[in-house]
């Protein structure tokens, strides 16, 4: 479902430059027990997209074994103004069960309130990485970016993974990404490998920090490899 109104993409050049000079002052997490924010788009258009993942999801917690315990929050939004967050997860299973009782249903998009209760959360204890992975942007822009920075400010960066090619979201996406210190990269629904060495990449980052992603990113996936080019 699409606002009538237009959502601008642009924002303050003073308000970017004031954000990145602080995102590129943040450290990547230490290697140890890590906290990450696993969000996805629940309207109707992500229901095939929400059943990759959820076959995926493990992946995260495999790769993580050596380097440190892994805990992940499952957060979406769908429907009629509705959000949810579960509690802090740290095995597949329950990430899973977690996963498979959510139904995707129509609605706008409700990117601001996630990250609004991210930052919540990392302010509280601090959050190492938040995934997102959406297709379409329905709000404000500018406001969006305010709120990335802010997660840049807490060194809790952004990994938002689009699906399709809608251009506004593209737009929005990027800079939210890079203002937060974090990365951005497209996928297409197809290619369920790619989501998989993403979700990966992003669960080892978060637990071992960028040296780990660094050593993961060997294993020769481009699209891991352009994630780490646009981490500071």
């Amino acid at each position: 479902m699409r606002d009538k109104h237009p959502v601008s993409t642009v924002s303050s050049n003073q308000e970017i430059e004031e954000f990145l000079k602080q995102a590129q002052q943040l450290t990547a997490p230490a290697p140890g027990d890590a906290r990450l924010i696993f969000s996805l788009d629940a309207t109707a258009s992500r229901e095939r997209t929400w059943d990759h993942a959820c076959h995926l999801q493990s992946e995260m917690f495999l790769q993580t074994r050596e380097l440190g315990k892994l805990s992940v929050q499952l957060c979406h939004y769908g429907g009629l103004n509705q959000f949810s967050a579960s509690e802090w997860l740290q095995d597949t299973n329950s990430l899973l069960n977690r996963m498979n009782s959510v139904k995707c249903l129509g609605g706008h998009t409700q990117i601001a309130r996630l990250l609004e209760h991210s930052l919540k959360q990392t302010r509280q204890h601090p959050v190492q990485a938040i995934i997102f992975i959406g297709d379409c942007v329905e709000e404000p822009v500018d406001f969006l970016c305010q709120l990335a920075g802010k997660l840049g400010i807490h060194s809790t960066p952004l990994f938002i993974f689009q699906e399709g090619h809608d251009i506004t979201a593209a737009h929005a996406f990027k800079q939210m990404a890079k203002l937060s210190g974090g990365a951005y990269c497209r996928f297409d629904n197809s290619s369920a490998a790619t989501l998989k060495a993403l979700l990966s990449a992003v669960a080892v980052y978060a637990t071992g920090g960028r040296r780990a992603l660094l050593e993961y990113a060997k294993k020769g996936n481009p699209d891991i490899l352009k994630l780490t080019h646009q981490l500071k």
